[in-house]
């Protein structure tokens, strides 16, 4: 996958395009998750390391109570990449039908 750094412009595009929680710059990308329970922020994390195994890109996470703080940039590139953004959309995915109750 590409690792190059993105654009202020580019990211902001790509944003709109995940869930609306995301936010970012050039250097990092941030969502924070409020799960109904502790035992689903933990399944959460179960759900997300094998997703970040596969890609191979792994975030910055931070876990207080229900409360999960993600954190995605490339360090190996110092800013987001298509990486990041591909990530985000991948927990997105896991995020969604943990906090709908779906």
């Amino acid at each position: 996958m590409d690792r190059a750094v993105l654009t202020t412009d580019e990211i902001a595009d790509r944003l709109r395009t995940l869930d609306p929680g995301w936010s970012g710059t050039s250097a990092e990308l941030r969502r924070t998750v409020e799960f109904p329970s502790f035992r689903t922020a933990i399944d959460f994390l179960d759900l997300m390391a094998p997703i970040a195994e596969r890609m191979d890109h792994h975030p910055d996470v931070a876990l207080s109570w229900r409360t999960v703080r993600l954190t995605l940039t490339t360090h190996s590139s110092g800013g987001v990449t298509r990486a990041d953004l591909a990530l985000a959309a991948e927990l997105d995915a896991v995020i969604t039908p943990l906090t709908s109750g779906g």
